[in-house]
């Protein structure tokens, strides 16, 4: 580990910030990512039997969304925990057309030991920051992502997706 960071000339630059945030998400992202590697799950299986743990059944979309995968991701998770035995999915007792899945009790039991692993691997890779320091960055972290959230509201959307093909003829 480097010494301690010079204040004096510190960037406090937007750009700066962002690459900073950015390599630091980057070596906490590759420490879970070797962790849950070495349980033999991949980030998606991973967080579709971590949010079950703490969340208990949910359906199809709703686990989606928690879990940020979109449709096709969430099905090729959910079928490969499926053929482990780690999941089940049924119909919902109201609406037929929606399936809930929930932890079979060999899924509560690999995530139950996984998660609690995964925990302490986590507080190995943010060990560089002191407990009473991480209130204060945790809250920091999340006032930049609302700030950031609500102001690219207001921007206007240039991606490729807004504008349809993104194909432009010459005459253009």
């Amino acid at each position: 580990m480097k010494g301690p960071i010079a204040k004096s000339k510190q960037d406090t630059s937007g750009v700066h910030l962002w690459l900073v945030l950015w390599k630091a998400f980057r070596a906490v992202e590759a420490h879970a990512h070797r962790h849950i590697a070495d349980l033999e799950l991949c980030l998606s299986d991973f967080g579709v039997l971590e949010a079950l743990l703490h969340k208990g059944p949910l359906n199809v979309k709703e686990l989606g969304v928690k879990v940020m995968l979109t449709s096709g991701s969430m099905t090729a998770a959910l079928d490969r925990l499926e053929r482990r035995g780690l999941i089940e999915r049924e119909e919902d007792a109201v609406d037929r057309r929606v399936r809930v899945v929930r932890l079979t009790e060999a899924g509560l039991v690999l995530i139950r030991d996984a998660f609690e692993e995964h925990k302490q691997a986590m507080e190995r890779a943010v060990a560089g920051v002191e407990r009473k320091e991480r209130a204060v960055l945790i809250d920091l972290l999340r006032r930049l992502g609302l700030g950031a959230a609500e102001n690219a509201e207001r921007l206007p959307d240039k991606s490729v997706a807004a504008k349809g093909s993104g194909k432009r003829s010459r005459r253009e």
